[in-house]
């Protein structure tokens, strides 16, 4: 049986709906908000149970659950599921039990071994998206042409959640995590995580600029663009002022406005949901 628990049938005016386990969403969304401008959007940051790449997969789908019910009673038109390891764990089962659009996001590895020219390609990702059916069966047909390095991004969540990206414990400990990737020598290095673009900068310094790093929001905001407009849902009253409203609970203030300096974000309004 499929739920629909909007106030009211969605309209083009009504937001995009979006979730994360914390922060890391937030680079979803400032692709998406590049793309479509005219659109409300609303975020839900699940800090308090972040990093969901350490739950079980029940646990996952349970928070899962959790966030589409909160943001489908905001009015939200489509959901876009801005985790990797909610994605490959629980986004079949939302689309099954939800009437409504959905938008997963998955690491970019097609792309990377297109574009690869050593065939030597890394993934970043955390320990729920890498042991994930979905990603196993992603990668097969990739394995046959590359060789995939695949590293458990430890801490980095936290790291970010906790705006402690900048210390040198953390940045040692990164640095020895990549270690995998540069003695393979590897020329594209996918991140599987929404939280790892905020750390992009760190990233390019560790491999000096050698490494193509590619994540999926871009291509998450032109999916998000299309089914918006297979569905006759797109925006296009320029003449509202649009808003970008940010629910969190238990996220670091400090965090939380660090990431968004980071991205340009402008004209949030945060919420506390404790």
């Amino acid at each position: 049986m499929r739920l629909f628990l909007l106030q009211g049938m969605p309209n083009s005016n009504s937001p995009i709906g979006i979730f994360d386990s914390g922060l890391g969403g937030l680079s979803i969304l400032s692709e998406i908000h590049k793309i479509l401008p005219n659109e409300n959007i609303i975020y839900y940051a699940d800090s308090q149970n972040a990093p969901y790449g350490e739950k079980t997969t029940q646990e996952i789908v349970e928070l899962s659950i959790k966030n589409t019910e909160f943001l489908l009673k905001k009015s939200c038109k489509i959901i876009v599921v801005a985790c990797n390891t909610a994605t490959t764990n629980a986004i079949h089962i939302l689309r099954e039990k939800f009437d409504i659009p959905f938008i997963g996001i998955e690491p970019a590895i097609k792309p990377a071994s297109i574009q690869s020219k050593s065939k030597q390609i890394g993934i970043l990702a955390t320990k729920g998206t890498l042991s994930s059916e979905l990603f196993a069966q992603n990668l097969k047909k990739i394995r046959q042409n590359s060789d995939i390095i695949e590293v458990v991004g430890k801490g980095i969540v936290e790291a970010i959640e906790n705006n402690t990206t900048q210390s040198p414990e953390f940045l040692k400990t990164l640095t020895i995590q990549l270690e995998p990737f540069i003695k393979s020598n590897i020329d594209h290095l996918v991140l599987g995580c929404s939280h790892y673009p905020l750390i992009i900068n760190e990233l390019k310094n560790i491999f000096e600029r050698k490494v193509n790093i590619i994540d999926s929001g871009y291509a998450v905001a032109k999916q998000t663009l299309n089914i918006l407009s297979s569905h006759r849902l797109l925006s296009h009253n320029k003449n509202i002022q649009k808003s970008i409203l940010l629910y969190k609970n238990k996220t670091s203030d400090e965090a939380l406005n660090n990431v968004i300096k980071r991205l340009q974000l402008k004209n949030i309004e945060v919420v506390n949901d404790y």
